[in-house]
């Protein structure tokens, strides 16, 4: 309806993408309920063209009242935006026209504010039994389900929609100045796939005592382990440097990297969008077109950046299924489920050799520069002596440059799919802890 209104109006092109969801969460600590939330909501977003120019408006008021002044106000807008030669509906021959099953919608019943309340009493009961933990930060469990549907004048009609489950608990351990935080949570698309409450409150109690009486080390060059719940970041750094809203800017340190390696020889780093149950998983991309798995990185070396439609013209290439979107926006490049395949080697194999290094599972800011590649960070995690994990330690920073730790890096075989991005534990060489 939107769309064909906006092209009586005026438009020469248009598309129309609606939004809605409803959540509901608990929060416990302490063996109290805390608080119950519940969201309900759905937004509606326009984006026409004119010409080369483009205008988008978003409202989450679906009644006639304001669907009518919507559509006059975007075409309007697009009338006076500047030109933009890439802008544009994607190309009529990449749109999507079947898609799989990709199992992201649990079809039981949502869950009750009591069901939710009982996982996150769990989680916490089972993180203040561990021997050592003192106090909790909270425990909380959430469901949502969440929808879209998309609808272009160059003949496009698809929607999907999912659901997401969660469950999290935080704990302290120790008393007064020694005291340790750590945490531990799970997420998946179906119930049954979600680990067990007490699973991830005990291990956030282990974790958080794990961590009592950290040391600081002097600052020195060695080899850095990443546990995955950190390493995946690395792999998001890759993501974005290979973006291409960052190759349009020639803003990324791997702006003349296509086809040459990259990665150390072997490493493989993929995105499937068609993931069966993947957190991220969705039959098609924010413009319609056709997604699937792609190897991003094929024995160490770039294959592709990430493309929609936009930058894909400025670069005289085609999309290549990663546009995702909002409803007040147009779209912009992404990954799904982003992985890195495991290697070979164990993870005690991986560090049987480190005389001395770090083992790292806490990052703390953002110290990245996407031009140069230059990375520093402030971590925590324990020291490595003779092959072994040691002692903890904290108060320190990591630091390297990117395109040369991608090219020293070694992973492990103990690849799980437990986030949206995920990676195996990786070794790094090299790299520079400061510290003393």
């Amino acid at each position: 309806m939107l769309v064909e209104r906006a092209l009586q109006a005026g438009a020469d092109a248009a598309e129309a993408i609606v939004f809605e969801g409803q959540s509901l969460g608990v929060s416990w600590r302490l063996g109290k309920l805390e608080d119950v939330e519940r969201s309900e909501g759905r937004d509606v977003g326009l984006r026409v063209f004119i010409g080369s120019r483009q205008a988008v408006v978003s409202t989450t008021d679906l009644s006639e009242r304001s669907l009518g002044p919507l559509v006059e106000r975007v075409v309007a807008m697009a009338r006076v935006a500047p030109e933009d030669p890439y802008a544009g509906l994607a190309d009529p021959d990449l749109l999507a026209s079947s898609w799989p099953d990709l199992e992201i919608d649990d079809p039981s019943s949502a869950p009750t504010a009591e069901a939710l309340a009982a996982s996150a009493a769990e989680a916490e009961e089972a993180a203040l039994a561990v021997k050592g933990v003192t106090n909790s930060g909270g425990a909380g469990a959430q469901w949502g389900r969440s929808g879209m549907a998309l609808v272009t004048s160059g003949g496009f009609s698809g929607a999907y929609s999912g659901t997401s489950f969660s469950v999290s608990c935080s704990v302290l351990a120790g008393e007064g100045t020694r005291m340790e935080r750590d945490y531990d949570y799970s997420s998946a698309r179906h119930l049954a796939d979600l680990d067990a409450p007490a699973r991830i409150g005990r291990s956030a109690g282990e974790r958080a005592v794990r961590r009592l009486d950290p040391r600081k080390v002097r600052s020195q060059a060695v080899p850095i382990v990443y546990d995955p719940r950190v390493s995946a970041g690395l792999v998001g750094h890759f993501a974005g440097a290979i973006s291409g809203a960052a190759i349009t800017r020639k803003t990324s340190f791997l702006q003349h990297a296509m086809g040459k390696p990259v990665f150390a020889p072997g490493i493989e780093i993929v995105d499937d969008p068609h993931r069966k149950r993947g957190l991220r998983s969705k039959p098609f991309d924010g413009e319609g077109v056709r997604n699937r798995a792609m190897k991003l990185i094929e024995n160490g070396t770039l294959t592709t950046w990430l493309l929609d439609t936009a930058s894909a013209r400025q670069l005289g290439l085609r999309s290549t299924g990663h546009a995702a979107r909002g409803a007040g926006g147009p779209p912009s490049p992404s990954t799904t489920n982003l992985y890195m395949a495991p290697g070979k080697l164990s993870p005690e194999a991986l560090i049987a050799d480190i005389q001395q290094g770090l083992y790292v599972t806490e990052l703390i800011g953002m110290g990245v520069n996407g031009v140069t590649g230059d990375y520093s960070r402030g971590a925590s995690g324990f020291w490595i002596e003779n092959g072994k994990i040691g002692f903890p330690v904290s108060e320190i920073t990591v630091a390297g440059n990117l395109k040369e730790m991608f090219l020293h890096m070694t992973p492990a075989n103990d690849l799980v799919f437990r986030y949206a991005t995920n990676a195996p534990t990786i070794r790094v060489e090299g790299m520079t802890v400061a510290g003393m």
